[in-house]
């Protein structure tokens, strides 16, 4: 009876083991092909024009995009001024302070945005945003990015400082520290490489997103003038060259979609060795 349960448990097991494997194999054999397929697709296109020039008119043949290259940059940049010090604050309050009620609510929001649909963050900001000022600007594009940035830096925040042992608090403590240099001169060096770690992901979290900036910055086919204006970006653009009859825009979305691709994954090969210095 008893080697007839071990049979049963063992087959069991293997299944598992053979399920888990051939799911693994699955999802790689898909990513290898979109790599591939965007790679080979992209590729084409990408000459010094596509980096410096601006978009043509619809049905012209070359230009470039780096209009849009430079929009994405700052459209990042403010997106991460604004959420990544809101969220490295926030985090460090549920970690330091927040084992209450009022912390377990805002944990629980936080919870909650990290897995909310872009497209309704986009909805929201036009509604506070882009209504009131009368137009669409790549400010209200950076608000959107930063709200989708905020809970993933809260949640990262917290989880890397919750790591540091309590003994390291007590001990600066008992120099005479004050508990605020303590936070920010012992228990930020024992997790700023988690710390950064979370930021960079969540950069990259959002940096393929398009259904806020559809609501939010738009699109413009010249340089950016200034953050109150609508900005260029490249999500938006790979929607609407994809979308479009013309074969050089076609390709040039692909060109575009591998930059964010490459961008993405060079975040994401960063973020590892971040994660492989903390664990020494």
């Amino acid at each position: 009876m008893k080697s007839r349960s071990v049979r049963i448990r063992r087959f069991k097991n293997a299944l598992a083991l053979i399920c888990s494997l051939v799911a693994a194999l699955i999802g790689l054999v898909f990513l290898i092909w979109i790599l591939i397929e965007v790679i080979l697709r992209g590729a084409a296109c990408i000459n010094w024009a596509f980096f410096t020039q601006l978009p043509v008119p619809p049905g012209e043949e070359g230009g470039g995009l780096a209009n849009a290259m430079l929009g994405t940059v700052i459209i990042t940049v403010v997106a991460t001024v604004l959420g990544v010090p809101l969220g490295i604050l926030a985090g460090t309050y549920l970690s330091e302070f927040g084992r209450n009620r009022f912390g377990d609510t805002i944990r629980f929001l936080s919870n909650i945005f990290v897995s909310a649909p872009s497209i309704v963050i986009g909805v929201f900001v036009y509604a506070i945003l882009v209504v009131p000022l009368g137009g669409f600007s790549g400010l209200a594009g950076g608000v959107s990015l930063a709200i989708i940035m905020l809970p993933v830096v809260t949640r990262t925040t917290e989880e890397m400082l919750r790591l540091v042992p309590n003994s390291v608090r007590e001990a600066a403590l008992a120099l005479g520290a004050p508990y605020w240099h303590v936070v920010w001169q012992v228990v930020y060096r024992s997790a700023r490489a988690g710390m950064l770690t979370g930021i960079i992901l969540a950069i990259a979290r959002v940096s393929g997103e398009t259904a806020p900036l559809l609501f939010t910055a738009l699109n413009s086919p010249y340089w950016p003038e200034g953050l109150m204006e609508p900005m260029a970006n490249l999500t938006v653009t790979i929607f609407n060259y994809a979308m479009s009859p013309y074969d050089d825009w076609q390709v040039k979305a692909w060109g575009a979609s591998l930059l964010i691709m490459v961008a993405v994954l060079a975040m994401n090969i960063i973020a590892r060795v971040f994660v492989h210095r903390m664990g020494k």
